[in-house]
């Protein structure tokens, strides 16, 4: 554990869960940075099958923290963007991670806690959790998160959200893509462990790369190019040795030798 982060093992799972409840988790920076060089590190780790990012007490995260909002509107232009970039590079580790990762969400969950829920690759809620960009109502924009709360609701939601700052709830973050399942808060952590179960079941480097594939997708413009490069990607996995096992434990009707239960037998 760190001063502003619990970090817990979940058999192959690591549980980062922001640990800031008096102040709902809101942002500063040691935050940031001690989220950082955790995510770094479980990338790091070939134990750490899939990250969860949660929050202690009633909230997910609450966005910034007034004390450093203070502190940075009485610093000049060149520390401001210092502290956005070090942001950036928070949501770049986890938007990159090379790990599935799992957002699970209650509470509040407003500027960079928004971000951080777009980042992940699955994204779980309750009823009860709410959500804003409210950035604008300070005369600011979520410009640093802005990439990837795009690549997860939309430009024409986002243009919307962004300029009004209106708090919206968890149905609407669903029906717009920020969140894949919403939940009544009794099932949340079921969810959560269901999940993980599927990542269990699948293929290690497969689940773990899987959003690279549709960041290089999405970022080919070239037809033939993005043919070339996915046939060359899907005939290494095949011939790899994920990939061997894989298909050599579907024709043999047995589990592969990741999944649970099975004898880590080739």
């Amino acid at each position: 554990m760190t001063a502003s982060l619990q970090i817990l093992r979940d058999g192959a799972a690591l549980r980062l869960r922001l640990d800031r409840p008096q102040l709902h988790n809101a942002f500063d920076a040691a935050l940031i940075a001690e989220l950082t060089a955790a995510l770094e590190q479980a990338g790091a780790d070939p134990a750490v099958r899939a990250v969860v990012i949660e929050g202690a007490g009633a909230s997910f995260s609450a966005g910034a923290d007034l004390n450093w909002m203070r502190a940075m509107a009485a610093a000049g232009e060149a520390e401001n963007r210092e502290d956005a970039l070090a942001l950036a590079r928070l949501m770049r580790t986890l938007d990159e991670l090379p790990r599935p990762t799992i957002a699970r969400v209650h509470g509040a969950a407003f500027g960079g806690g928004v971000g951080l829920v777009a980042c992940c690759d699955i994204a779980i809620g309750v009823p009860e959790a709410k959500f804003g960009l409210t950035e604008s109502r300070l005369g600011l924009l979520p410009a640093v998160i802005s990439p990837y709360v795009l690549a997860a609701i939309g430009p024409r939601q986002a243009r919307r959200w962004f300029a009004t700052a209106e708090v919206f709830d968890a149905a609407q973050a669903q029906a717009m893509g920020l969140l894949h399942e919403v939940v009544p808060a009794e099932a949340l952590d079921a969810a959560v462990a269901r999940q993980l179960a599927l990542l269990d079941r699948a293929g290690p480097f497969a689940a773990a790369d899987a959003k690279r594939l549709v960041r290089e997708v999405l970022a080919q413009p070239d037809r033939d190019r993005r043919d070339h490069d996915n046939a060359t990607l899907i005939a290494a996995l095949r011939v790899s040795a994920e990939g061997q096992e894989g298909l050599s434990a579907f024709l043999d009707k047995r589990a592969p030798a990741w999944a649970p239960g099975s004898e880590g037998k080739g």
